[in-house]
């Protein structure tokens, strides 16, 4: 949980009045209804519109409807017990701290994919997990019944420093979590509980079984489900065990929604003194909700006062979070010093792994043998302490596959560090202009890699806790792992925006030319969409391997994008492939990268497609595109900045900069802003978009 550090001196009354609604304020945490994993044994199948099928359509629409009215999160029905073979169970069940409304939401989601062709099509068994939710069907009876298989295990990448003593905690607090979900009625089945790993690191936990099992049936589940924790997610910072009867979890943030007490039934009391009382509560339940209401607002009004005096000030620099966010209070590891100085050999050349804009990245190795990479903040960056934390605060936050991990800063005098992951392959313009390297990025490896983008640049516009553009998507800030799986990098600049926000102005213009869309470039206007032009660029350099830049001097086009425009509009699309790949690709798949790539750098925002669009576009086979119309010409080939209007422009990919990114291992440098329009112009046959 993030603090505000509150100055009282110029305001005391105030202070005393915000502090005292702060008090009577709780947070809850952000509803996910993302796809976990599936289970399809397909040992017995049904044909394609058969009985069956209709029979499991209703099903999964009985299961729908019913989960906007399932006050404990369960339900399980039968449907079709009047015809012979065609009989099928199904139930669901939510995360038990869910509201109705969260419920149905999750419950629809994944009664829709199940029956997509990559899940169950036409298993007559399946179960999907969400997030926050598992849908349940059958052709044999299974309620109250403790299942014990399968069992899925997901646990995070990084590690926690003391693994011992995490684990033992995380034993102690799992095994009473569980006890406290088995001993749950009938209506619910379900526990969380917390316990602190350190002064400021919190451990979250939860247990929760299907409500139609008995105490011992419960017991039994979830002795299998922390049994597991051991194996699978030994010193993780999180991890989760999914079996169809029963789940169990922790973090270390709070994932969970915190529970509503239940207040005591009130007495009857013939006394009539007492009605008075009576009276006076009443009178106390009606007026105070409303002078809340009224501080808050008068509070609102407050802080935007004083963040307008702010920005008149230029004291906080625009795109970042607000300076009096405090980094002490984020929740995960702030590193020592000397740690960091004997992990690094006390930043030894040897151990250097590039030197971008902000600083320089050194290879380190933690006491318990964990590899991290370290970016050191020069004390003359650009990057002063409100970017810091903005890069801290954001990426603390994220957790996804393809997304850099963050593990932790380090903060001390002058010195300013950002803990990362180490990732082994460093970054993609290594190897993709290289023409000594080029071959080692085949095909399939660059299909790869361009999904993975994809997909984590869908998670940070649309299915992270927060919203973030992120601003600089180019091939030096995506890092390749030992499986060549791309991890996006560097946030250093990166744009948090609100739930309802989609496009902002900017008068600090900041990013890579040549990845710039023209409406960002010109006007500094941004949305989701300038990130969507960004990777439009990046697959045609995926592809191609060769650099935006690498048309200048060509005579034959402006840039990579005109290029690969004229070859397009010639019917000759795959001369633009890297001829280190023409001996093996695939015909289909290349095209239709080059396609989307064209879609993406369109110069109406609004005909580019939508992230969700672009993952389904590349996960299906079946997909009609929209035929792209010629890229915007006239300002990426400018060697000087004339075309670009009077605001300040950081370019990027200075030559020191590209010097970093063929070396460098875990982060990069500044980065560029986006995010809007919503529905894209691609013409295709597709009735829903799923992010994964």
């Amino acid at each position: 949980m993030l603090h505000l550090k509150i100055s009282c001196a110029p305001y005391p009354l105030f202070c005393l009045i915000t502090l005292s609604v702060v008090a009577l304020i709780t947070t809850e945490a952000v509803t996910d209804e993302t796809y976990a994993v599936h289970y399809c044994p397909n040992t017995t199948t049904y044909s394609p519109n058969s009985i069956y099928q209709t029979t499991l359509n209703q099903l999964l629409s009985w299961l729908t409807s019913n989960s906007s009215t399932a006050k404990n999160g369960y339900y399980n029905t039968t449907i079709g017990a009047n015809t012979p073979n065609n009989t099928i169970y199904g139930s669901f069940l939510c995360r038990g701290d869910l509201t109705t409304t969260a419920c149905h939401d999750c419950v629809s989601a994944a009664a829709k994919k199940v029956l997509q062709p990559d899940f169950c099509p036409v298993g007559k068994e399946s179960v999907i997990w969400f997030a926050e939710c598992m849908v349940r069907y059958s052709d044999q009876p299974f309620f109250s019944v403790a299942a014990e298989v399968p069992v899925y295990s997901l646990s995070n990448t990084g590690n926690v420093p003391d693994e011992s003593h995490f684990m033992t905690v995380l034993g102690d607090t799992m095994n009473s979590v569980a006890e406290q979900a088995a001993k749950g009625g009938a209506d619910k089945k379900f526990g969380t509980k917390e316990a602190n790993i350190s002064s400021f690191q919190t451990l979250y936990t939860l247990a929760q079984c299907t409500p139609d099992l008995s105490e011992f049936g419960c017991q039994k589940c979830l002795k299998i489900g922390t049994g597991q924790l051991p194996s699978c997610c030994d010193g993780k910072l999180g991890g989760r065990v999914l079996i169809p009867s029963c789940n169990v979890r922790f973090e270390l943030y709070p994932f969970y929604h915190e529970m509503d007490v239940p207040l005591p039934p009130p007495q009857s009391n013939p006394n009539p003194k007492d009605k008075s009382n009576i009276d006076a509560v009443l009178i106390i339940a009606i007026v105070v909700p409303i002078v809340i209401v009224l501080l808050l607002f008068l509070a609102t009004l407050w802080i935007i006062s004083t963040r307008t005096r702010r920005k008149k000030n230029n004291s906080v620099p625009e795109g970042t979070l607000e300076s009096s966010v405090q980094i002490s209070s984020v929740e995960f590891l702030q590193f020592d010093v000397d740690t960091i100085i004997e992990a690094t050999d006390n930043f030894s050349g040897g151990n250097k792994l590039g030197e971008g804009g902000f600083g320089e990245v050194y290879k380190g190795t933690l006491p318990n043998g964990q590899d991290i990479a370290v970016k050191r903040l020069s004390r003359n960056s650009r990057q002063g302490i409100i970017e810091f934390k903005n890069e801290v605060l954001l990426v603390a936050k994220l957790q996804h596959r393809n997304l850099v991990r963050l593990l932790g800063f380090c903060l001390d005098g002058e010195e300013k560090m950002l803990i990362y992951e180490f990732v082994a392959n460093k970054s993609l313009d290594r190897f993709l202009f290289d023409a000594s390297k080029q071959h080692q990025l085949s095909w399939p490896r660059r299909y790869k890699i361009i999904e993975g983008i994809a997909r984590g640049i869908l998670y940070l516009h649309e299915d992270s806790r927060l919203r973030i553009i992120h601003r600089d998507l180019k091939a030096g800030n995506i890092l390749l792992d030992e499986d060549s799986n791309p991890k996006i990098s560097d946030f250093g600049m990166a744009r948090l925006f609100g739930a309802d926000q989609t496009q902002a102005n900017t008068n600090r213009v900041v990013g890579t030319i040549g990845y710039m869309p023209p409406e960002y470039a010109m006007r500094g206007h941004f949305s989701d969409k300038t990130d969507v032009y960004s990777f439009g660029v990046l697959v045609l350099e995926i592809v191609s391997g060769k650099k935006i830049t690498s048309f200048y001097d060509s005579g034959y086009a402006g840039d990579l994008l005109n290029y690969a425009w004229k070859h397009w509009r010639d019917g000759t699309p795959l001369e633009l492939l890297d001829t280190s790949l023409r001996e093996s690709y695939s015909r289909a798949e290349v095209i239709k990268c080059i396609h989307v790539g064209l879609c993406c750098v369109q110069e109406d925002p609004a005909q580019r497609p939508t992230m969700q669009a672009i993952v389904l576009m590349l996960n299906s086979h079946t997909v009609t595109l929209a035929s792209p119309a010629q890229p915007p010409a006239g300002y990426i080939g400018s060697r000087s900045h004339s075309n670009f209007p009077t605001k300040e422009m950081v370019n990027s990919s200075s030559d020191k900069s590209t010097n970093t990114s063929t070396s460098q291992s875990s982060i990069n440098r500044p980065t560029l802003p986006s995010k809007e329009m919503e529905n894209s112009n691609v013409s295709t046959s597709i009735t829903e978009v799923y992010p994964r």
